[in-house]
């Protein structure tokens, strides 16, 4: 009763406060989801996962991904739907979290609610329609993009093409038993298709175009690493692709995770430097959900190549037994940030309805 009393209090608030979220904020659910079901769960086995605290993070998980939908489809309602989250042509591949939210909550679902199985299977199905209309919105834009040239304004968010198409598969795989390797085999390459589009555009966008580092360079080109992890994922799921080609893909993952967290170091410094430590540490956005999340996906991938395959060496030990703390230690922070920021907005808005009958958004 606690936990649905939890649940409910979550939804109630979003409904009643009207509340107007970014495209992004799915990455949220994301995050959290892939951190329980994913390093949580591998790091302290099934009995964390089946326990009473694996079950309170699954609901408030889930209680945050309805609020959410309820949130959009509120913003739908009131007619802002197109300028918030799909007039900007790069934060339409926002719409990708969505897609990934709803296929890690449906997997936590299933797996904590079992008897419900039937559920996750309309989850699911919801989910396939929802990829299938984001592809077409993707696809659309990557067209745009060409023909604008608007390649200086790319960046990491594109790559939700291929966490979100992964993110099918391991639903699939997870709801669905014995699915057609047709469809597996299809999916896979279609996300890796899009990954190789999209390192083109980043790549060329940074070639092509004068950029700070400071000011230029996105949270979200993280998910470059972390794409290619949850394929890597998503290729152990399916049992399609062979040993060694799995292995490649975590060695490809472990090279641009380096290459790019050396980049973020000295960004880091750059911003220390230019902005302050206050103003280059201590300050929101949404984006920078997509590191932890890209964190906890590497560390998923090297805890599943380590079970699953038997394969070991310093390098990955040290991963699985230093990784999760600092996976830990990125959550807290991102949600004392996250939670500071929430009230400071919900202040704001407060104030905005008394003067303006009006509701801003707090992400």
């Amino acid at each position: 009763m606690t936990l649905i009393f939890l649940m409910v209090c979550i939804i109630l608030f979003f409904t009643f406060k009207k509340l107007y979220i970014r495209t992004s904020t799915m990455a949220v659910v994301m995050t959290l989801g892939i951190v329980t079901q994913g390093v949580l769960l591998n790091y302290f086995g099934i009995q964390f996962f089946q326990h009473i605290f694996g079950k309170i993070l699954s609901i408030i998980n889930l209680s945050l991904w309805f609020a959410f939908i309820l949130s959009f489809i509120i913003a739908s309602l009131d007619g802002k739907f197109k300028d918030i989250h799909y007039s900007n042509l790069i934060n339409r591949f926002g719409i990708g979290t969505w897609v990934a939210g709803t296929s890690i909550n449906g997997i936590l679902f299933y797996k904590q609610f079992f008897q419900w199985g039937f559920i996750s299977v309309i989850i699911a199905v919801i989910n396939i329609v929802l990829w299938i209309i984001y592809i077409g919105i993707s696809v659309k834009t990557f067209l745009e993009i060409s023909r604008t040239k608007s390649y200086r304004n790319v960046h990491g968010i594109l790559l939700l093409t291929t966490v979100s198409t992964q993110s099918i598969v391991l639903l699939l795989n997870n709801v669905f038993k014995d699915l057609p390797v047709i469809i597996n085999l299809a999916l896979l390459l279609i996300g890796f298709c899009f990954y190789l589009v999209c390192v083109f555009l980043i790549i060329y966008r940074y070639i092509q175009s004068s950029w700070s580092i400071e000011s230029d360079w996105n949270n979200t080109n993280c998910i470059l690493h972390g794409a290619l992890s949850i394929s890597g994922i998503a290729c152990l799921v399916t049992g399609l692709i062979s040993i060694d080609t799995i292995r490649l893909i975590w060695r490809a993952a472990l090279i641009i995770f380096i290459t790019v967290e050396s980049i973020e170091i000295y960004r880091l410094f750059k911003r220390i430097q230019h902005y302050g430590f206050k103003k280059a540490i201590f300050i929101y956005d949404v984006t920078q959900w997509s590191r932890v999340f890209t964190f906890a996906m590497f560390y998923t991938l090297t805890s599943l190549i380590h079970t699953h395959l038997f394969i070991g060496s310093i390098v990955i030990d040290t991963i699985l037994n230093a990784g999760v703390w600092v996976v830990l230690i990125l959550l807290m922070f991102e949600l004392m940030l996250c939670f500071s920021d929430f009230i400071k907005a919900t202040k704001q808005s407060s104030r905005q309805i008394s003067k303006e009958n009006k509701v801003s958004s707090p992400f």
